[in-house]
């Protein structure tokens, strides 16, 4: 167990709120939902992050996703420092994005076109006003619990911090934004269909989580993506993917190549960027092609295709692409840490359900399945939080809410998963 002070966070967290609105720059980390104040981190190696006051704690955040080779890769770090000896941003065209773009259409499925932004708001943003500008129509589909970025469209329902803080409307964001967007309960195909019946000929497009990640990790159940492809091909909506977590993460190709299913247009993040601030939309030639300078839809970065960040993401990715043992790996460890704290948490008499594909996984307590939002929120929050702080004084780092995923990177040892069990054998009701 953790045995030494949090010191220096107490007082960087006190420092941080007389500059900074809560002592944060995104609202989870502020831990208001699990209770406490944050911890304060200073470097970070492999599978371990080391706070302010240097203790160590097992990461199964690794930056809300990206860092899936671990902290500190060799490879990306010194891709960095070379980079950074040559130039820290441009504003004209380079190479690298180039470079970048070739890499992601020999790994995804259906993409002829990239372009470069540099966040996943950004790029979930960017296609859907491309899917708006493509087909003529206004309105969107996107489903409880899917976190799809801060854009004031998709603050409707969306999970993530939104969930965490139980915030129901977001003021600042007006009806005239909102008024165009549907919603529908994940995995109820259903509900999808009767919103095209009584909006025919009006939606513009349907984007998901293919792999919610949102509202903790949910799947989606058989048939309900293969239903959402056959409506948007009926009536002639773009269907939208946001791999922004399972990009590159679930499989070189993402969800489309994991589960066989066809996007129009996919927005990439995190993993894409492998720890810097990159994101990405592309899809096929028909629909891209109507983006500024080709097309009319607007849409600019001053730091999109930014070399640095571009570089990391272009190590990190051919890291993947030629060692593709890794996403193997993965599976049997998230495989390995389901099967042991499933086996622990029984033990100990806690009722739970934990959902995991790859390295992605959710621990939910309670004894109902979790297929979406209703069930994530329906679950034993408080029992979340305690368990939470148990880990955290253990040396486990989780993320700060029930309504996240957790993401395992390949520099997670058997070590690590052994001691990450003993703390959990630890917890208590």
């Amino acid at each position: 167990m953790i045995t030494q002070t949090t010191n220096q966070s107490a007082n960087l967290f006190k420092r941080a709120k007389l500059s900074i609105p809560g002592g944060v720059n995104s609202p989870v980390r502020a831990f208001k939902s699990v209770g406490g104040e944050p911890i304060f981190m200073k470097k970070a190696q492999g599978a371990y992050m080391f706070d302010a006051d240097e203790n160590r704690y097992i990461d199964y955040i690794n930056s809300w996703g990206p860092m899936i080779l671990g902290h500190c890769h060799p490879q990306v770090v010194e891709s960095i420092q070379v980079q950074a000896a040559k130039a820290l941003s441009f504003g004209t065209p380079t190479e690298l994005e180039i470079e970048m773009a070739e890499l992601i259409k020999s790994m995804v499925p259906n993409i002829d076109l990239v372009r470069l932004v540099s966040s996943g708001t950004e790029a979930c943003m960017s296609a859907l006003r491309l899917a708006r500008g493509y087909t003529g129509k206004n309105k969107l589909i996107k489903f409880d619990g899917c976190y799809h970025g801060h854009a004031d469209p998709f603050l409707v329902k969306a999970g993530s911090g939104v969930a965490t803080f139980n915030i129901q409307t977001v003021p600042g964001v007006t009806t005239g934004a909102t008024q165009d967007t549907l919603t529908a309960t994940y995995n109820n195909l259903d509900e999808v269909k009767q919103l095209f019946a009584l909006h025919k000929d009006e939606i513009a497009a349907v984007i998901i989580e293919p792999v919610a990640g949102n509202m903790g990790c949910i799947s989606p159940d058989a048939g309900f993506l293969e239903g959402i492809r056959q409506l948007c091909d009926e009536h002639k909506s773009v269907l939208i993917f946001d791999e922004v977590m399972t990009g590159f993460r679930l499989a070189l190709g993402g969800v489309q190549e994991r589960l066989n299913i066809n996007a129009d247009l996919v927005a990439f993040g995190k993993v894409i960027g492998g720890g810097m601030p990159v994101g990405a939309f592309g899809g096929k030639k028909e629909i891209m092609g109507c983006i500024a300078p080709i097309g009319n839809v607007y849409q600019a970065g001053t730091l999109s295709g930014n070399p640095l960040a571009v570089t990391a993401g272009i190590t990190t990715l051919n890291i993947l692409k030629n060692n593709a043992d890794i996403y193997t790996k993965l599976d049997n460890r998230g495989q390995q840490l389901k099967d042991g704290l499933h086996n622990v948490l029984n033990q100990n008499g806690i009722a739970h359900t934990i959902n995991q594909i790859g390295s992605m996984i959710s621990v939910f307590f309670g004894d109902k399945a979790v297929h979406n939002f209703n069930d994530t929120a329906a679950s034993d929050v408080s029992l979340f939080n305690k368990f939470f702080h148990h880990m955290l004084n253990g040396g486990i780092y989780l993320p700060p809410s029930a309504y996240e995923t957790w993401f395992i990177s390949v520099a997670l040892s058997d070590d690590d998963t052994q001691k990450t069990l003993e703390v959990v054998s630890k917890f208590k009701i």
